[in-house]
């Protein structure tokens, strides 16, 4: 039988990247003593107030259809947020998704095709691959330098950039290294972009786990309002990643092209989960800022533990869920060091699924309680010896 040509592209893109921590939860299930570092689930519950919204949403008969912009209050919400940023921004600048995945895929399909170029910093995001191939497009891979704190420099997207470039998908605050662009570096990377007439695509997910100073993105500067598209939800900010709510803010342009294929995608999100979004974004919750402190807690853990392993060298992060450490130093690559410590009990994520430069490399989620941190130290601390 006959298969379109995607189907062939993100053959090679998925689920492998997970095999570890789909063995971890098949080994937990059977009972295995476990302690599970490997994707970034929030591991607290997003306010209350935010399911008594949604609840009650649905008992006023929020359950029709939408449309494939967003609900109205929902876009409002997202242009004053915005808007706060750069002002100008209103309901036209805004697309509803459910999640930031999707708004990644329709903004990847809407901007790129067959031939086309994306510039990424590697390592990056897992599944950027598959966002990006999906129309054809290739990826360009940037590398991050360990020297330069994992951040991306004008300079080697520079010396990146093809005739075929056309978008730099660009993460800040940084999956999976934590690190976080600033201003004066942004504006050097927007200047490159002006110059080569590239799109700006800007995952912000973790825009409010920033641990110290203040976040800067992209979005922010009024001489890149033309090119620039940030996606982003409340996965991460309002520990709701099961709630699949995100959006994309660009260009009205932009927004009025992608329409259709927002509509031919899904035709809106749901009424009730949009309430509820407009709520959490209306309302100064405090959970964003109870998972920064205990994720900075929690990596400092990390960083000081791993820092005093012979042959690892962790990196702590400045923001987000994660801390990377170079583990090649005791005579293993990231995945067979990843795979061996998931028989100690530890499961974490190799570098390999995050990209070519990051082989040498495992990421740690920071979403466990603290004891879990210190038992699972522990655990590697063991491991890293019997080598």
């Amino acid at each position: 039988m006959h298969y379109a040509a995607i189907t062939e592209r993100l053959a090679h893109t998925g689920g492998a990247k997970w095999l570890i921590h789909q063995r971890c939860r098949t080994l937990k299930a059977a009972g295995a003593d476990i302690i599970e570092l490997t994707i970034g689930e929030p591991d607290q519950p997003p306010d209350p107030r935010l399911f008594e919204v949604c609840h009650q949403s649905m008992l006023a008969g929020r359950t029709g259809y939408s449309n494939g912009r967003g609900e109205p209050a929902l876009l409002d919400a997202i242009a004053a947020r915005y808007s706060r940023r750069r002002p100008g921004v209103d309901a036209g600048n805004v697309l509803c998704f459910p999640g930031t995945q999707t708004a990644l895929f329709a903004t990847m399909m809407g901007l790129t095709g067959p031939g086309d170029g994306v510039l990424v910093g590697d390592p990056f995001y897992a599944t950027y691959d598959g966002v990006i191939t999906a129309s054809g497009a290739h990826r360009v891979s940037v590398q991050l330098r360990a020297e330069n704190g994992f951040r991306l420099t004008a300079d080697d997207l520079e010396a990146a950039i093809t005739p075929q470039s056309r978008v730099l998908l660009l993460n800040s605050p940084h999956n999976p290294t934590g690190a976080v662009l600033s201003a004066a570096e942004l504006e050097k990377i927007g200047h490159v972009c002006a110059r080569h007439d590239l799109w700006i695509v800007a995952d912000e997910v973790y825009e409010e786990l920033v641990f110290d100073g203040n976040y800067a993105s992209p979005f922010d500067n009024p001489d890149l309002a033309e090119r620039v598209v940030a996606v982003s939800s409340i996965s991460k900010s309002h520990a709701a990643p099961g709630f699949r709510s995100g959006w994309a803010v660009g260009p009205h342009q932009f927004c009025d092209k992608l329409l259709p294929l927002a509509e031919t995608m899904l035709f809106g999100n749901q009424p009730f989960i949009a309430d509820m979004t407009a709520f959490a974004l209306t309302s100064n919750l405090p959970t964003a800022a109870r998972m920064r402190d205990s994720y900075q807690r929690r990596a400092a853990l990390f960083a000081d533990t791993l820092g005093q392993l012979k042959g690892v060298v962790p990196y702590p992060p400045q923001a987000g869920m994660f801390i990377i450490a170079d583990v090649s130093g005791t005579g293993l690559g990231g995945e067979e060091f990843a795979w061996q410590l998931l028989e100690a009990g530890v499961a974490v994520m190799p570098g390999s699924s995050f990209g070519d430069n990051a082989g040498k490399l495992i990421r740690l989620s920071l979403t466990v309680p603290d004891e879990a941190v210190v038992e699972a130290c522990a655990r590697i601390a063991k491991f890293v010896d019997s080598i």
